[in-house]
């Protein structure tokens, strides 16, 4: 964001305002959000027993989608796995289902290998990529033991690497990995998972990396990658001749300042996928429930799913006021 730069004379510089244009669409889809209609569909009703397996083992009672469904209301309205069977055996009574309910058992040990759709780019055209990542808490003791009993076991946590398609919203890409990894070590996993091309890749400072450049370059050769370089940072050996991409960018902020450069190249979009990271905490919380890391990515991966239906349903449309 345009502010970062000044931090020590941001108090100068006015918040922006904006003002929603279509707020009745945007206020019907925030309503829809709560609908159980909207999560527990007539598709997964119509494939909720699973079909007959022509391998060895036991039949599956309840199909994947059957599991998603399960998965997905317990994400969106924050639910242990035993209040989610008590949510679907009452949607199933009050529907007058003869179907039987996957109990938290299952919910649990079908996660582990559960298959969760990719998302699709929606996108008019190539996708400008905004990667950032955050922490999320795992289970285990909580503000309370700490204030209590002052213990000083140390908090664990995960991080995840999230990349948000610029024009649409979507969380397209997303990887949970220990916290201890770095950020630019992920492009390369995150690049893989888009199908669609690339018309640019924006990340902040952590992401100022030659790997990263390179990675980039490999996947989508067209791409530019628009990452902010240290303060530090000098033009390379054959910079004035043949400048590479983070040359171009220290050529640019020479001249017109860091703002300037923030501006003319589009890093300030950067902000969306901030942006996306406060509502995914907000809508499904700053924590995993599960035990282990398989059935951590499939929660995730299940969250972003439900984030971006929500996406699909409305989104505000917004002007500059002030």
């Amino acid at each position: 964001m345009p502010f970062k730069a000044n931090a020590a004379r941001r108090h100068h510089i006015p918040k922006q305002r904006h003002q929603v244009t279509n707020w009745a669409e945007y206020d019907a889809a925030l309503r829809q959000r709560g609908s159980l209609t909207i999560w527990f569909t007539e598709e997964a009703i119509a494939a909720w027993r699973a079909e007959p397996r022509r391998t060895r083992g036991g039949q599956p009672h309840y199909s994947a989608l059957a599991i998603r469904t399960a998965l997905t209301l317990r994400a969106v309205f924050r639910l242990a796995l035993r209040q989610t069977e008590g949510l679907i055996g009452s949607i199933l009574h009050l529907l007058g289902l003869d179907l039987a309910v996957p109990d938290h058992s299952t919910l649990s040990r079908r996660a582990e290998t559960l298959e969760v759709p990719k998302p699709c780019s929606r996108s008019r055209g190539p996708v400008h990529l905004l990667v950032d990542s955050t922490g999320l808490r795992l289970c285990g003791p909580g503000e309370w033991l700490i204030e209590k009993h002052g213990t000083r076991r140390r908090r664990s946590w995960r991080k995840l690497h999230i990349g948000v398609d610029a024009e649409t919203g979507q969380i397209l890409v997303s990887e949970l990995t220990a916290s201890d990894v770095d950020d630019g070590s992920q492009v390369e996993l995150l690049l893989d998972q888009i199908a669609a091309p690339l018309a640019s890749f924006i990340g902040d400072g952590a992401y100022d990396q030659a790997g990263v450049y390179g990675t980039v370059g490999k996947h989508h050769p067209e791409a530019e990658v628009i990452v902010p370089p240290r303060s530090t940072a000098v033009l390379s050996e054959d910079g004035e001749t043949a400048p590479t991409q983070r040359d171009r960018h220290l050529q640019s902020i020479a001249e017109h300042g860091r703002i300037g450069w923030q501006k003319a190249s589009g890093y300030t979009r950067r902000a969306l996928v901030e942006s996306a990271i406060g509502w995914l905490k907000r809508v499904i919380g700053d924590a995993l429930r599960s035990r282990t890391d398989r059935r951590r990515k499939t929660e995730v991966a299940i969250a972003i799913a439900a984030l971006n239906r929500m996406l699909e349903l409305g989104r505000p449309k917004s002007v500059r006021i002030a």
